[in-house]
């Protein structure tokens, strides 16, 4: 192992249940490798394995691509934490933190382009807040490339779309 507070793989668990109980929704095995990888101890090979474990022994589950913690594993993560090293806890708090606030993100930003059968793209925008739905719109567009790029740029910068509409439907 490289060096760090991480030692073994049961600390290794006991981090990968940490940050799993933490999340606020499923992640792919690369978000829990970001959140997870955080110590200089911890190696890619031992993860790997250690989450994998963590599935067959269902502390985690693993459904189309996507890991959840499960109650055993929120169980253990609770009597285990107070074993992480204070420091790693910290790092990993605050990794969670940037995470969870783009998981929010992603959920209240949506878009996406489909094939209609007569031809065209359709373009479905959406944008929610804490209380709801802000905006939902729905755009025929004539090729996929420009319905790919409408999708992009919502994705980029989503309120300033929504203000421009709303000032073209308010302004007199």
């Amino acid at each position: 192992m490289a060096e760090g507070f991480i030692r073994d793989k049961l600390e290794i668990k006991f981090v990968i249940l940490y940050v799993m109980s933490r999340v606020t929704a499923p992640i792919p095995m690369d978000g829990v490798q970001q959140l997870t990888m955080i110590d200089g101890g911890i190696e890619y090979f031992d993860f790997a394995e250690c989450l994998n474990d963590l599935v067959r022994t269902e502390h985690l589950t693993l459904h189309d691509g996507l890991y959840l913690i499960t109650p055993k594993g929120m169980r253990n993560s609770q009597i285990c934490e107070s074993n992480i090293p204070y420091s790693v806890r910290l790092k990993a708090d605050k990794e969670l933190a940037a995470y969870n606030a783009m998981l929010l993100r992603k959920s209240q930003v949506r878009s996406d382009v489909t094939a209609n059968e007569k031809g065209g793209y359709t373009v479905n925008l959406a944008l929610d807040d804490e209380l709801g739905s802000v905006m939902r719109l729905s755009l025929m567009i004539p090729d996929e490339a420009m319905g790919k790029e409408v999708s992009d740029r919502f994705q980029r910068d989503p309120e300033k779309m929504y203000s421009k509409v709303l000032e073209a439907i308010i302004t007199k």
